[in-house]
């Protein structure tokens, strides 16, 4: 085939041009992506090659070769690993269609400093693209294990690049750099002197699994030899996780997991566990110190990276840690395990049961000691994580009580200071049973919420719950320590009976002087409303909305429905505040009135601000709008 040329997309280019006029002050970082794209090779190959014996790809000697010409100026990054087809190389490489360029991009113009940009070359998967920080022009050349045709990707980043078949390209994929003349004083260093790409390989990928060799350039005396010179392996290739902790630094340890985690930022923990006895294995996990920019998508890439007797057999092993702990990053090595499991075998292994279990417990236990004797690094840990973790509250029984120990929610009690379950429970008022919450989409909204009028004015303290999963593990987990867990908008809220101040039997005689009122409102409301009552959590507003304690609430009707499970439309209870103006005031219309025509409208106006008052909207918006200008237009 001949050359052909092709123009990147917008955002491709955009990305390029940040490279070439390099945003980023260390300019290293390049050769540690091309290093982790060739080990990533070097594993695909070996896997596919164990599931597949009849592949024909070499596998005797997989490494990675850096090989430099200072003459030429040109660094060569080389493995024998996967490769990619002709297809693969213009849709991975030419587009950057799955590297996330748009939020590459956004990320990278929020980036705080130039450590945090540098970062986000790995984060992303744009990794190959570093190499325009440091050469005018890229050449790759590849062909995938198995196939007989090659193919060259040629660019200099000016928004093109050039695809053309090769016949003679060896298995694997090479990426060689022309590189720009050394400029220390924008920290572009000579990247063909050998002490400086030695230094690299050591600082960021020592840990490689696979030896990371480099060819001496050839000397007058060495052309004079028929021996070609014996390349030099620059990594030690030892398993961090199999080595003592006092063997292992903690920048060994940083760059390990910025490795496998492709995070630019140290870990917020690192987490050694090795188990013996029946069943051997070794874990080294990574608690992250930011939460990726796709926690939440379902493309989410979860599970750490599973090998037996220290040799790679998969890189997101979901089996291993269930979802809710999906950030997690980090190693296992299991001693007694097949070479050639597979992921279905995996749901099914005993021995893999217990590996999840007792890392879950691991994990738990280690941000309980965080909260304990640090609380800095908790409530980072909280803030990025906190909203994951609460998914374990109603998927796993098992853990419920270790993941409320670590839990922290927002509070009446302090305007910025999360607090436990234990710190409210202990904060409880005399005679109190129950332990208050309210859900809502910020903290400010559930504040002013008229459900909270009676507890701000008692003083009693309620969670301020604001993530989405909120409503349902508060529903699922039900109680802690015997203490009920109510939301103040559910259900019947009784204060007065705790409240010394009443006047014994005014309740009923409320209740008997409205009586007419609220049976003749639920006859106007009947379509939405399935009863009508005086409140007691009422002090400023009106009245409000609440649900009956065995009901969904609307935000969960609607979560449910989003996620395409129909469920059927709860009516609500309509609550009125009896010392209210506005209320007395239609009460004694309703008794004063036999055509009560006008006084309906009132009363549907009044349940649709109730709506409103707590984030929800009138079921007819442009009726709801209508009645509320003639109203306005009468006051005026």
């Amino acid at each position: 085939m001949p050359t052909e040329t092709f123009e990147f997309q917008v955002e491709a280019r955009q990305l390029l041009q940040l490279m070439i006029h390099s945003v980023y002050s260390n300019k290293d970082v390049f050769l540690r992506e091309l290093v982790s794209n060739g080990s990533d090779a070097l594993d695909k190959l070996r896997l596919e090659k164990l599931w597949d014996d009849s592949l024909d790809a070499d596998v005797s000697d997989l490494h990675i070769e850096i090989d430099i010409d200072s003459d030429a100026r040109t660094l060569t990054v080389r493995d024998n690993g996967i490769g990619m087809s002709y297809e693969e190389v213009g849709r991975l490489i030419g587009t950057i269609a799955n590297s996330g360029t748009a939020s590459f991009l956004e990320e990278l113009r929020e980036a705080k400093d130039e450590a945090g940009a540098e970062g986000l070359i790995g984060q992303f998967g744009v990794g190959f693209y570093s190499g325009f920080m440091v050469a005018d022009e890229v050449t790759l050349v590849t062909r995938r294990a198995g196939e007989s045709q090659g193919t060259r990707w040629t660019s200099r980043g000016e928004g093109t690049y050039q695809l053309e078949t090769v016949d003679d390209a060896p298995q694997g994929t090479s990426v060689t750099l022309h590189l720009k003349p050394a400029d220390p004083e924008n920290q572009l260093h000579d990247y063909t002197s050998p002490w400086k790409i030695k230094e690299i390989i050591k600082r960021y990928s020592d840990f490689i699994t696979w030896p990371i060799r480099m060819v001496p350039e050839a000397s007058a005396t060495d052309d004079k030899s028929d021996e070609a010179p014996e390349p030099e392996t620059l990594n030690s290739m030892k398993a961090l996780w199999a080595r003592p902790r006092d063997e292992v630094s903690d920048d060994e340890y940083h760059e390990l997991y910025k490795h496998i985690g492709h995070d630019w930022r140290d870990p917020l923990e690192t987490i050694r566990l090795q188990a013996e006895g029946t069943f051997e294995y070794q874990a080294l996990l990574f608690l992250p110190a930011h939460a990726p920019h796709d926690l939440f998508t379902r493309d989410f890439k979860r599970g750490v990276q599973l090998y037996v007797k220290r040799v790679f057999i998969m890189d997101d092993c979901e089996a291993l840690l269930p979802p809710y702990l999906r950030f997690v990053k980090g190693v296992v090595d299991a001693a007694d395990l097949s070479l050639n499991v597979s992921r279905e075998i995996l749901q099914q292994d005993r021995h893999i049961e217990m590996m999840r279990r007792r890392l879950t417990k691991k994990v738990l236990s280690t941000v309980k000691d965080m909260m304990t004797k640090d609380q800095d690094r908790y409530a980072t840990f909280w803030r990025e994580f906190g909203t994951v973790l609460k998914e374990g509250l109603v998927t796993d029984s098992e853990n419920r009580d270790a993941i409320l120990a670590v839990a922290s929610f927002a509070s009446t009690h302090h305007d910025t200071e999360p607090s436990t379950l234990k710190q409210y429970v202990e904060r409880m008022k005399d005679g109190q049973d129950d332990i208050y919450y309210l859900t809502g989409e910020s903290r400010q909204s559930i504040e002013n919420s008229p459900h909270m009028e009676a507890f701000r004015d008692r003083g009693i303290e309620v969670l301020l719950l604001t993530d989405a999963v909120d409503e349902v593990w508060a529903d699922a987990v039900g109680e802690y320590e015997g203490k009920k867990l109510r939301s103040v908008a559910k259900g019947r809220i009784d204060l007065d009976n705790k409240d010394e101040e009443t006047p014994e039997g005014e309740k009923e005689k409320q209740t008997e002087e409205y009586a007419g009122l609220l049976g003749w409102m639920k006859e106007q409301l009947d379509e939405d409303i399935k009863e009508v009552r005086l409140s007691s959590r009422l002090t400023v507003s009106p009245a409000c909305v609440v649900s009956d304690a065995q009901d969904l609430t609307p935000a969960l009707e609607n979560m449910y429905r989003a996620m395409g499970q129909e469920v059927p439309r709860a009516k609500r209870i309509l609550e009125l505040n009896p010392d209210h103006q506005l209320v007395k005031g239609l009460n004694q219309a309703y008794k004063e009135r036999e055509d009560r025509s006008d006084l309906a409208a009132t009363v549907e106006l009044l349940h649709g601000l109730a709506v409103l008052a707590e984030g929800g909207r009138p079921k007819e918006p442009s009726r709801f709008v209508k009645l509320m200008a003639d109203r306005l237009e009468r006051a005026l």
